[in-house]
């Protein structure tokens, strides 16, 4: 059933309809960020026993990455155009539910082979679900928010993620290790089903019609749909200046970004001895800005300086969050570096928003899920260069002393981001009852 929804009131009516959409998603990312801070010490002690330092644990995330960044560049923009056709709930039920697997694992055995196993089905989860999650969340609120509140809905989806974060991570630091998968796993089947009852259809799905036609004409007709809809995607986003400008700003931003997420936590347990703990206050510490900022604070100054200002704030704190973590001097300075992630965190609910106003209704999981395609790129490219840029570093072997070299290189991928930014022209795509308008109004202009 698709919702008619029209925004009655204030900012916080229209944004009452995202309740039934926004609960389960933050019980899964609370779900999926307890097991954050845990599983550096679960795969360091399975995989290099007695060790502070394992390389092994370190390229196998820059081949998972890799692995994962192959498959989205197909599989994102496809779950995008899905979700267009077949509705939001279906792709957003799928999505959710892929995590739930690889942590069941891990609740019941950590050995060395589970360990092993936890790796390839997480790697499928990732496939399906690192950034779609947020592509149709985003498609699903656009379908009834208007322009002028999207960026303030979207700050509020990203704000709760970080605030999923903080719980998380509270969760993490207080309970015992050993609980931490069960009650993971607990959460993580608790959403789709809450989805599946509570959760309403907002996209406008097109007439169905049945045709009888042989398995290989059904299955050569479907490629050429997905064809036709990769390229329809790739169009809308090259013919619009300001999504092809962001696209370059995503692409090497996530550059940056994703080559430090991958291998953070090993660099801090083997130049600092971090653990669990340590983990957990940082993350903590950045969910609780991140709160702050995307919630209360992104949707004030929005109206004042518009999104692009606010972008280019955050790509610069992400130059200096990636500078302090590269160049860190002592034990306290990685909580420093965090600080910055209180604001480089509106880079993504600015991105989206500025992509939302220059795409059209019809066509916004197709714009949203060729970017995140587009930013799979990058997550693809990064380890290539970070995996053994960061484990040489922090071998004996390294040519000079500076075990956050590889942090410091993927910081320039950022100022070259930033350098898009600046430049970005920023449209608005005009609705049809404007277009209307725009052509009605010289006919009554001539009368």
């Amino acid at each position: 059933m698709v919702v008619e929804m029209e925004a009655k009131g204030g900012g916080l009516a229209e944004l009452k309809p995202l309740v039934h959409l926004l609960l389960p998603l933050c019980v899964h990312w609370i779900a999926e960020e307890m097991t954050v801070s845990v599983l550096v010490d679960v795969v360091t002690a399975a995989l290099c026993p007695a060790e502070s330092t394992c390389s092994e644990a370190i390229y196998i995330n820059g081949i998972q990455q890799t692995v994962v960044g192959v498959f989205k560049m197909v599989v994102l923009p496809l779950l995008g155009q899905l979700a267009d056709e077949y509705g939001r709930k279906p792709l957003l039920l799928l999505t959710v539910s892929t995590s739930i697997f690889p942590f069941a694992l891990l609740a019941w055995n950590r050995s060395r082979e589970f360990v092993y196993a936890y790796y390839v089905l997480r790697t499928i989860s990732y496939i399906i679900s690192q950034g779609s999650i947020f592509c149709i969340a985003v498609a699903y609120a656009a379908d009834f928010i208007s322009d002028s509140k999207r960026a303030a809905a979207f700050s509020w989806i990203t704000g709760l993620f970080s605030a999923s974060h903080v719980l998380g991570n509270l969760l993490a630091l207080f309970l015992p290790e050993k609980y931490v998968f069960g009650v993971s796993i607990t959460l993580l089947i608790s959403c789709p089903l809450y989805m599946q009852f509570f959760l309403v259809e907002t996209a406008e799905l097109p007439p169905k019609t049945e045709q009888d036609s042989s398995c290989l004409s059904k299955t050569i007709q479907v490629l050429q749909k997905r064809y036709k809809s990769m390229r329809d995607a790739a169009r809308i986003v090259i013919s619009s200046p300001t999504l092809k400008g962001i696209s370059f700003v995503s692409f090497f931003y996530e550059l940056g970004m994703s080559g430090i997420t991958s291998v953070l936590f090993f660099y801090l347990k083997a130049a600092y001895g971090f653990n669990k703990n340590q983990f957990s206050e940082i993350l903590l510490m950045v969910g609780i800005g991140s709160i702050v900022s995307q919630i209360l604070v992104l949707p004030v100054i929005n109206p004042f300086v518009g999104e692009k200002v606010i972008l280019c704030i955050g790509l610069l704190a992400s130059i200096a969050y990636a500078m302090f973590y590269g160049l860190a001097w002592a034990s306290w300075v990685p909580y420093l570096s965090a600080s910055f992630g209180v604001i480089y965190v509106l880079v993504k609910p600015s991105t989206f928003a500025i992509i939302s106003k220059a795409s059209s209704s019809t066509d916004q999981g197709k714009a949203q899920g060729f970017i995140a395609g587009v930013q799979s790129i990058a997550s693809l490219i990064s380890p290539i260069a970070m995996t053994p840029l960061t484990s040489w570093f922090l071998s004996n072997d390294a040519p000079f002393n500076c075990k956050g070299f590889s942090i410091v290189v993927a910081s320039i991928c950022m100022v070259i981001s930033l350098c898009h930014a600046c430049s970005l022209k920023v449209e608005e795509n005009l609705s049809s009852e404007e277009i209307v308008e725009d052509m009605e109004s010289p006919l009554i202009s001539n009368r």
